[in-house]
């Protein structure tokens, strides 16, 4: 898949995983992996803005598979940048599909 097109979306895929449940990073990945090929390295700089920004909290929880896991909790100001971010890709996805079908507003 275009890289561009990762990068564009990745933020809208996390938060929208974030806004059901907890996750801590390598979860992220796996569930996302699933539909996009992605790897850790593109994850955790955006985990760490999105901490900076204050879209996310993190807290510690033990594992019973090693160490102590860093999870991601969605903020109030989080999940208002994710109802924004949905707005605008269905906005985008819905021109898009127009613009492929042939759809137009003459």
């Amino acid at each position: 898949m275009n890289i561009q097109f990762k990068k564009g979306v990745l933020e809208l895929c996390v938060l929208s995983l974030l806004v059901k449940r907890d996750y801590y990073g390598y979860e992220l990945v796996e569930h996302i992996s699933i539909f996009i090929s992605i790897s850790e390295g593109t994850i955790y700089p955006l985990l760490r803005r999105f901490r900076t920004e204050g879209y996310v909290t993190t807290y510690l929880q033990e594992s019973q598979e090693g160490p102590p896991r860093k999870y991601y909790k969605i903020t109030s100001k989080g999940k208002e940048v994710y109802d924004e971010l949905e707005i605008e890709w269905e906005s985008f996805v819905n021109g898009v599909n127009n613009i492929i079908r042939g759809v137009f507003n003459e």
